[in-house]
């Protein structure tokens, strides 16, 4: 079992509503439809807003103007990250980034579950869950007594969806809605709380809790490869295997396996959907750029 604390970078801001993120969510497409030469005016005007409204709504949850976003939405956004911010993970270990590396401005406490409990599928575990608000829509959120144990994004999978595989991934554990219990470490997880500690807990394999704590080392704003990873962990040849567990990893965002990256530079899978995996690579990039440390 493991405990580390982690320093992080950039919160997300504090208040972010689920109709906020509906109405970026279809300003991206619309910008996305546009390219780089999409106007203020004609985006304000396709959301039904005012260009002034619009402008500060849209820089007040991405840290920049939409025409700046749109260049971090571009399919070849993928590839200048990895240019410009790519992070090597061993030259990372070696820094002593393992118990210190940074992931928003909070702090994060993780532990791993023994091999033991993993197999016995959550049996004697009682998961709490709820649904939350959160800067990329609504947020499906379970937890132990020890800490948070999922997060799963519905903008594009649908609640019904995201309930179903965050809770069939413990299907001998007792689940009870109680947002009330959990809401403490999302307000701190999502920026929105006194700055606390965000307890998290880790349940899976040995090998996907390797390939995990991992991610946990790619600073926020920066990426890494899927084969950087399989090296950082001692095996080079897994390749595979990583993407697997990156994609298997239950707690979105503050594990960031949306920084893990194809060699090629594509953006490869997300498990929550790639429209989100691009928002959040494109608010990380832009929030970072703009020297945006809290909301």
């Amino acid at each position: 079992m493991t405990d580390m604390t982690l320093t992080a970078e950039t919160t997300p801001p504090a208040g972010r509503s689920r109709y906020h993120f509906e109405v970026m969510r279809r300003a991206i497409d619309v910008i996305d439809a546009a390219g780089p030469q999409a106007r203020l005016e004609d985006v304000a005007a396709e959301m039904g807003m005012s260009a002034a409204h619009f402008q500060r709504v849209f820089s007040d949850w991405a840290g920049i103007s939409p025409k700046r976003f749109a260049q971090y939405l571009a399919l070849g956004h993928a590839k200048s990250l990895l240019q410009d911010r790519f992070t090597t993970l061993e030259a990372a270990h070696a820094a002593g980034l393992s118990g210190t590396g940074r992931l928003h401005d909070l702090f994060l406490r993780w532990e791993a579950m023994s091999p033991g409990d993993f197999a016995r599928d959550g049996a004697g575990l009682d998961i709490a869950w709820g649904w939350f608000d959160s800067p990329f829509g609504p947020a499906l959120v379970t937890g132990t007594a020890r800490g948070i144990c999922g997060i799963a994004f519905a903008s594009e999978a649908g609640e019904d969806a995201a309930f179903a595989d965050l809770t069939g991934r413990w299907p001998a554990a007792a689940f009870t809605e109680s947002p009330g219990r959990l809401a403490p470490w999302v307000d701190s997880a999502f920026g929105q709380g006194g700055g606390g500690p965000t307890p998290l807990v880790m349940i899976g394999a040995p090998f996907q809790i390797k390939v995990w704590e991992a991610l946990m080392r790619i600073p926020s704003g920066h990426v890494t490869t899927y084969s950087e990873i399989a090296g950082a962990i001692g095996h080079p040849k897994a390749v595979r295997a990583v993407g697997t567990a990156v994609g298997r990893n239950p707690i979105s965002l503050l594990i960031p396996c949306h920084r893990a990256l194809r060699k090629s530079g594509g953006l490869g899978g997300y498990h929550w959907g790639l429209p989100v995996k691009r928002a959040i690579l494109a608010w990380e990039s832009a929030r970072a750029d703009a020297g945006v440390s809290g909301g």
